[in-house]
């Protein structure tokens, strides 16, 4: 008697039945029919996906197809098009109240949400819009190369619960000439009887699209807000891409200036820094130096990890350093770290297929002065190394911050979160960087987005 088709991993049910079942007794039989002309979705770029992202990539299969199939020297987009926020808004639910196997693949050891998963979901969602607004109508024009260029400061704005449905969605919200930032929240009802939504999380990532054939900057489609809200959040952009630009001026003016009040800030720091390393028994015992705070991890990029273009995606990345962040946090706190944001991060270099990628994280400062929510900052770095080239280059720098666990404080009262010293100049100087970009920033939108939507 033959039993019923079962899925095999990776494969939908269509794809089992035309591969064959399985046979009764002893025998196993599979039948392996011609090769498709077209190559199967399964074996698609970007395969690298969570059982959510998963329905989310097969919903925009169209727009993954026509990206595959679109001849490569074909003629350029000609004509942009005036696209609105609703036709690229798009979202993905979890049913973790009834789903006990997706929950099992988000739920962390302390039975809470895993952010870092968390995090690479919103970026493969965003890509998925990238992807919705600038396709045009015109399937012989060559697709646009998409990549992640930044994601604005991530807060996390209440707790999430992993037993409680959650959904993540976003859409287009401004776009520049050749650029697109597309706003994306988490929500997660306040009550589970009413079912009222309530966000959790906002993040912007911002897109860049390129010339697949040229690699350069492409124009992407208009964007024409219709609601008033949607008109706020395009204005909100237009002034974030007028500040970063603002920014990247500055630093390029003021790159190699140190004040007088700089200097003597470096001295005393290196000061103190230095008694740990010529007279460490006399040091002081709440402080401990940078370096005795890192750690590293390297990893193989495996082709299951690339995007539809072939690159290491960036929400992987994000996870695997949110990751690290976290185990540094909690070798040094010695308690459960709390997540409570993620600073604006600039993806610097693409990263490819077969690259030796390390991460080397550290405690860069902490912040003790409210003893019931320490703030601990961590810094990751991720380097793209090419051993037969000789090479290594910086591909990102993450910052995070945490605090401690409040429940796990409560019953330890006398736990001390230690000061961290810099031993060296670079250090000092990325001690002070760090802690004037979080205290004399000025006013960011994000925090004004806070404020008015």
């Amino acid at each position: 008697m033959k039993s019923s088709p079962s899925p095999s991993p990776g494969v939908t049910e269509e794809e089992e039945e035309t591969h064959g079942a399985r046979g009764g007794g002893l025998e196993k039989k599979i039948v392996i029919p011609p090769a498709p002309i077209e190559k199967p979705f399964s074996l698609w770029p970007g395969t690298y996906r969570s059982p959510v992202t998963e329905a989310l990539w097969h919903a925009r299969s169209s727009f993954v197809q026509r990206v595959q199939n679109s001849p490569v020297d074909g003629p350029a987009q000609s004509r942009l098009l005036n696209r609105t926020p609703a036709q690229s808004r798009t979202s993905v639910s979890y049913g973790f109240s009834s789903d006990l196997v997706l929950r099992e693949h988000y739920r962390d050891p302390w039975n809470s949400i895993r952010i870092g998963k968390l995090l690479e979901d919103l970026d493969a969602l965003a890509g998925t819009i990238a992807v919705k607004h600038c396709t045009d109508d015109d399937h012989l024009t060559r697709p646009l190369l998409l990549v992640t260029a930044s994601v604005d400061r991530i807060s996390i704005k209440k707790p999430m619960l992993i037993d409680v449905d959650l959904k993540i969605g976003g859409a287009v919200a401004w776009v520049g000439r050749s650029s697109m930032e597309i706003r994306m929240e988490v929500n997660q009802p306040i009550d589970a009887i009413t079912g009222e939504d309530n966000v959790a999380l906002v993040a912007n990532f911002t897109f860049v699209a390129r010339d697949s054939q040229t690699q350069k900057a492409a124009p992407v489609n208009y964007l024409v807000p219709e609601r008033e809200e949607e008109k706020h959040l395009y204005a909100l952009g237009e002034a974030r891409a007028a500040e970063k630009k603002k920014q990247r001026m500055q630093q390029q003016q003021h790159s190699s200036y140190i004040t007088a009040a700089t200097s003597e800030q470096l001295r005393n720091l290196l000061t103190e820094g230095r008694v740990f390393s010529e007279m460490p028994a006399l040091a002081d015992r709440n402080s401990i130096l940078i370096r005795d705070t890192r750690l590293e991890n390297t990893i193989i990029c495996h082709p299951q990890q690339r995007n539809i273009h072939g690159r290491i995606f960036g929400g992987f990345l994000m996870r695997r350093a949110f990751e690290l962040a976290f185990s540094t946090c909690y070798v040094f706190g010695g308690i459960t770290p709390l997540f409570l944001e993620v600073d604006h991060v600039d993806f610097r270099r693409p990263v490819d297929v077969g690259d030796l990628l390390r991460f080397k994280s550290c405690v860069l400062y902490t912040e003790t002065e409210n003893v019931e929510q320490p703030l601990i900052h961590v810094e990751v770095v991720a380097h793209v190394t090419k051993p037969e080239n000789r090479s290594s280059e910086v591909s990102n720098t993450f910052y995070f911050t945490f605090t401690l666990n409040p429940k796990d404080l409560e019953g330890n009262k006398e736990h001390l979160v230690r000061k961290v010293l810099p031993a060296t100049e670079e250090e000092a100087r990325n001690y002070l960087a760090r802690y004037d970009a979080d205290h004399l920033e000025p006013l960011h939108t994000s925090r004004l987005e806070d404020s008015q939507v």
